[in-house]
This record gives C-alpha cells, structure tokens and sequence, in this order.
C-alpha cells in the first residue's frame, strides 16, 4: 500500500507505508509523521491529529513511541553560555592538554 504525502519542495509525494513511521510522544501522547522524501531526499516530520495517526497506523505504517529527555524536566542554574564562552571552550580545545585542565 502507498500513502501519498507532501514534501514542502516537491509537493505531493507517494510512497511505500514502510518509508514512513508515525510518532507519539509518551508525556503528552502529541503525534507526528516523518518520511524522505523519494523525489529529493530532504527528511519531512509534519504534526499529525489522533485521526491522522489512527489511520496511518491502521494502513501498516511503524509507530514508534518516544520520550522526552530527561534533561529537559531539570533545573537550571547559572548564566546562560554566551558567545565568548565558546570561544573560550574552542581556544582550550586547541591544547592537547585540554582534557587534563577541565578534569584539574
């Protein structure tokens, strides 16, 4: 079975149910569907509605469940990283020595 899509540069595409997959957030059950495209290549992940994923999964396509990093529920504290702080990282990078000076 083919499922016809749309490309943002090419415009509708068809293509095989196993070259796309649907997504559902495990946090707050938010849908997606992603395929590349067969005309140019550019990967394409577009917002999907229950009905959407509902039906594209009951056409054969892989739904895969994903969650949230972790990363994103922990506090932050401190001054943001600025611009002269990666050039201070990129200039200790240059020193062969660099992994023995952040670990000191």
């Amino acid at each position: 079975m083919n499922i016809r899509a749309t490309c943002p540069d090419c415009g509708d595409v068809v293509l095989p149910r196993e070259d796309m997959q649907v997504r559902i957030c495990a946090e707050d059950r938010s849908g997606s569907y992603c395929f590349r495209c067969p005309s140019c290549g550019v990967s394409v992940s577009k917002p999907a509605e229950d009905r959407i994923v509902q039906l594209l999964v009951a056409g054969g396509v892989e739904l895969k469940i994903w969650h949230v990093p972790a990363e994103l529920f922990e506090t932050v504290s401190g001054p943001a990283i600025n611009h002269d702080d990666l050039l201070d990282f990129h200039l200790q990078l240059q020193d062969e020595s660099w992994m023995e000076k952040i670990l000191a």
